[in-house]
C-alpha cells in the first residue's frame, strides 16, 4: 500500500500557496539540498518533496519554474553558483547557505520567488552542532531585492520521514509569508 501524495499535512498549505501564486500570476522555483559533508545517510533534508508536491497540483506549469535537488557539493558548484571556496568553508546547513542558494536559483530560473531548504532529516546527526542534528532545517525565500531566512527544528528527533515532510511544510509556510508580505524582517 502506498501513502497518499502529497502528504496530508502538506495539502492545506500547498493549496494556499498555489492559489496565491496562480491568482497573482507569480512563479516559484525550488532548491532542496541535504547537508553533504558527511558519509551519514541522515542528511537528506526534504529530498524533492517540495517540488513533487507543487507538481502534483493540476496546472503547475502556470506557477512552477523548476526545481533542483542538489545532493552533492559538486552539484552546487554546477547549478547553484557555489565556488570551490564555498565547499572548503562549508560547515552544514544555515541561513546564509540557503539564502545564497535561493538568490542564485531564483535568478537563474527567472522566478518571482525561490524557496531553498537544507537540513538534517535523520535518523542520526553528523556532529554536535545544532545544524548537524536530526530535525534541523534552514529555509530561505528569495524575491526581487530581498531574502527572508530562518533556522528551526521540527522537534520530532530522528524520524526521517516526518522530518522530510515537516521541512517541506515549514518551507511552504515561509513561502506563503513572503508572498503575502508578512513575517519577520528579511535577512541576508
Amino acid at each position: 500500500m502506498t501513502s497518499p501524495f502529497p502528504p496530508s499535512s502538506i495539502r492545506p498549505i500547498l493549496n494556499e500557496v498555489t492559489t496565491l501564486l496562480t491568482s497573482r500570476k507569480e512563479t516559484v522555483s525550488i532548491a532542496e539540498t541535504p547537508h553533504t559533508r558527511s558519509p551519514c545517510p541522515c542528511d537528506k533534508a526534504a529530498g524533492g518533496i517540495i517540488s513533487a508536491s507543487l507538481l502534483s497540483v493540476p496546472g503547475a506549469s502556470r506557477f512552477y519554474r523548476g526545481g533542483l535537488t542538489l545532493y552533492t557539493l559538486e552539484s552546487r558548484i554546477q547549478f547553484a553558483g557555489w565556488t570551490e571556496e564555498h565547499t572548503k568553508n562549508y560547515n552544514g546547513p544555515n541561513a546564509e547557505v540557503v539564502s545564497g542558494l535561493a538568490k542564485n536559483v531564483r535568478e537563474r530560473l527567472g522566478s518571482t520567488y525561490c524557496l531553498a531548504e537544507s537540513g538534517t532529516a535523520g535518523p542520526a546527526g553528523s556532529g554536535k552542532e545544532l545544524n548537524r542534528q536530526p530535525d534541523f532545517v534552514a529555509l530561505a525565500v528569495a524575491s526581487e531585492g530581498s531574502v527572508m531566512a530562518k533556522e528551526t527544528t521540527t522537534k520530532v528527533g530522528g524520524d526521517r520521514e516526518r522530518n522530510m515532510v515537516e521541512f517541506a511544510k515549514l518551507g511552504l509556510e515561509l513561502l506563503k509569508k513572503v508572498i503575502e508580505g508578512k513575517g519577520e524582517d528579511p535577512k541576508m
